[in-house]
């Protein structure tokens, strides 16, 4: 995300206004849980989001797509066997709760696992449909 941030020219940060904040949340939780040869891929997924930030019911939707994965995943995941707490994870994180259900949903990494992962960042991105909100450029150089 910081990465996007610098392509977007905004101040360094990894909370871009230019990226969907559902998309940021996913992908800054699987930055997190990825092994460095994994996360090479996600250099180019950097460009990709720059600009996703969309209107509310598109973020919703997002969010939705990512709690129905989470789910799909739950029978392999570690949150088996633990009672499902998603208002208390929602409160704890935010608008990355949906992102972080994705992630953890998905257990241990393999290469299937990273092909979902990236497929998953495809589909949100994509269901913005082209009409992501621009967002101003910010200059880092002073006035």
């Amino acid at each position: 995300m910081e990465l996007t941030s610098m392509l977007a020219g905004e101040p360094f940060t990894d909370r871009p206004l230019c990226t969907d904040p559902v998309i940021g949340g996913l992908l800054r939780a699987y930055n997190d849980t990825v092994d460095q040869q994994r996360r090479q891929d996600l250099y180019a997924v950097a460009a990709s989001v720059v600009g996703t930030t969309a209107e509310p019911w598109i973020e919703r939707a997002r969010a939705a797509r990512c709690i129905a994965f989470a789910e799909s995943h739950r029978r392999r995941s570690r949150l088996r066997g633990r009672r499902r707490r998603p208002l208390a994870l929602a409160a704890h994180l935010g608008k990355d709760a949906p992102g972080v259900l994705a992630v953890r949903a998905l257990g241990r990494i393999d290469d299937g696992a990273h092909a979902e992962m990236l497929s998953l960042i495809d589909e949100l991105v994509a269901m913005g449909g082209g009409r992501a909100v621009p967002v101003p450029t910010v200059s880092l150089l002073p006035a």
